[in-house]
């Protein structure tokens, strides 16, 4: 039977069931990214992570390659530039992208006093909830330099103090495909850092995407409890984890768990020694901070980064600060 609809009409019509298709379409004609709950999380959550903005020439787009892959993030806005862009931190709240303090101005907090990091912190997080109406739970800091101090101050502050696992370099000017290389190594509960502002960035992120959803990863946001990627808080959950509130790392039954605790320490180097329960046969990855590297270790056989067991579930390894002089203790990873 032909349509008696006039044309416009017809036309009209079949644009707004495409973009039905494509996610809910709103008042005003803002079209909102199919739901993540739509997809296969079986292998768990990777969060990714977007330092130093709210960045005038690529949050937007930032934001835009997000909305659709219908994916999420976590960004770690710097708290000056959070005051001085305003709707772009309404943007990344209405974005429902997880907010977090990077810090007034970006110093080295570890050369700081700790007045000095408690304003570093306290002004930051003021910024965010004036701009964007949330109260940051996860803090990074710059250049991911910590220690006792800066801990401290951010543990009164209510904030989790989170690194990273894959370090992409997009603030060394790499290429989008070097970019979206690095990403692609990560796995179920890692956390990617990536930052706001570099152009390379945003020509890699639609490719990174692509990669997570082929494996059937999801983005998830980072838990304040675990410092680990989660099911965003209200996010559904399609089998990837347990918890859409963040207290699980999601991707199945935990295996086993690395414990880390930092020793003896010197100027240039330190020891952690990692304790693993829940499996006797494990594989632990650790991942030092940026600039860190393994000297040596013991207790476990060494392959890279990865350690198996050789007849005990603790095993140490001794890190060089690096040039950096950061003291942050490195996770581990068990599977």
């Amino acid at each position: 039977m032909t349509s008696t609809l006039p044309t416009r009409r017809r036309r009209s019509t079949r644009l707004l069931a495409g973009l039905t298709a494509a996610g809910a379409v709103l008042a005003g004609g803002l079209v909102l990214a199919p739901s993540a709950a739509a997809a296969d999380c079986s292998a768990g959550y990777v969060a990714l992570t977007f330092d130093d903005g709210p960045t005038a020439a690529t949050t937007n787009q930032v934001i835009n390659a997000l909305r659709a892959a219908g994916a999420t993030a976590t960004v770690f806005p710097i708290g000056q530039n959070a005051q001085n862009n305003a709707s772009l931190m309404q943007a990344y709240k209405n974005a429902g992208l997880q907010i977090g303090n990077h810090s007034w101005d970006h110093p080295n907090l570890t050369t700081l006093s700790q007045s000095a990091i408690q304003s570093q912190l306290s002004r930051a997080q003021q910024a965010v909830q004036q701009t964007a109406g949330v109260t940051p739970q996860v803090f990074r800091p710059p250049y991911g330099a910590t220690n006792s101090t800066v801990q401290s101050v951010a543990s009164g502050l209510g904030l989790r103090v989170v690194t990273w696992d894959i370090d992409t370099q997009d603030y060394n000017n790499v290429s989008s495909q070097q970019i979206r290389q690095a990403a692609a190594r990560a796995t179920n509960g890692q956390v990617v850092l990536m930052h706001d502002w570099p152009g390379n960035t945003v020509q890699a992120l639609p490719g990174i995407l692509q990669d997570l959803q082929s494996r059937n990863l999801c983005t998830g946001h980072i838990s304040p409890t675990t410092g680990r990627a989660v099911a965003p808080a209200g996010g559904g959950n399609t089998g990837g984890g347990g918890n859409t509130g963040g207290g699980n790392t999601g991707g199945g039954t935990t295996t086993c768990t690395a414990t880390a605790t930092k020793g003896q320490e010197w100027g240039d180097r330190f020891n952690v020694t990692y304790t693993v329960t829940g499996k006797s046969n494990w594989s632990v990855t650790v991942y030092p901070s940026n600039g860190q590297s393994i000297q040596s270790s013991w207790g476990a056989t060494r392959n890279g980064n990865t350690f198996t067991p050789s007849g005990s579930n603790s095993f140490g390894v001794t890190f060089y600060k690096g040039s950096n002089n950061v003291s942050w203790t490195p996770t581990g990873v068990c599977s």
